[in-house]
């Protein structure tokens, strides 16, 4: 009995988690959340005007987010160029991403999807969350994450509609493949 109601549990959860998943052309989800300056940031304020690369990291002041990070900021002007913008999407609070902000000078919006649910919107696996200890300005700080979403990025059109999907992110190319799709998908 214990068998078959755990074999239940797992195929529906399964079956959720393959009926939210955002596949290209699919309209993309309304979302917004806190960013790392403490303001509401809403999707919908961009949705027409530009395209809007949403990138989901697993955690804030680690190696690879870190690259991936710093390799949206120095291409940030060609992005903008190309009439596009980047949002980066974690689980960590907003101070952890105020410190990842000023300690990597990132010149693009980090949101705080702290409850999981913009990651759920898009399809993103999550895992739990939880901290780390980094030296910052000579002092230990412990920076904390409630959620620990995959590394996955997509674009927006200015439709709103899905036309990029990368679930096997490199870190360190992300941001330059998504600025050559967008220039040849103008």
């Amino acid at each position: 009995m214990k068998i078959t109601f755990f074999a239940t549990l797992l195929f529906t959860l399964t079956l959720n988690s393959f009926a939210q998943e955002l596949n290209l052309g699919d309209t993309a989800p309304e979302f917004s959340a806190l960013a790392d300056d403490g303001s509401m940031w809403n999707a919908k304020d961009y949705l027409g005007s530009k395209f809007i690369v949403v990138y989901f990291y697993p955690a804030a002041m680690t190696g690879g987010c870190t690259k991936q990070a710093c390799a949206y900021r120095d291409l940030k002007n060609d992005i903008d160029k190309a009439d596009a913008l980047v949002v980066g999407v974690s689980g960590d609070n907003v101070d952890g991403l105020k410190l990842f902000k000023k300690v990597h000078e990132l010149n693009f919006p980090l949101l705080s999807d702290e409850n999981g649910e913009i990651a759920k919107k898009f399809g993103v696996p999550i895992r739990d969350g939880g901290s780390i200890t980094r030296e910052i300005d000579g002092q230990n700080i412990e920076l904390f994450r409630s959620n620990t979403p995959s590394r996955w990025t997509f674009i927006i059109d200015k439709k709103g509609s899905i036309v990029y999907k990368n679930t096997a992110v490199d870190a360190s190319n992300d941001s330059s493949e998504i600025l050559e799709f967008i220039k040849n998908n103008s």
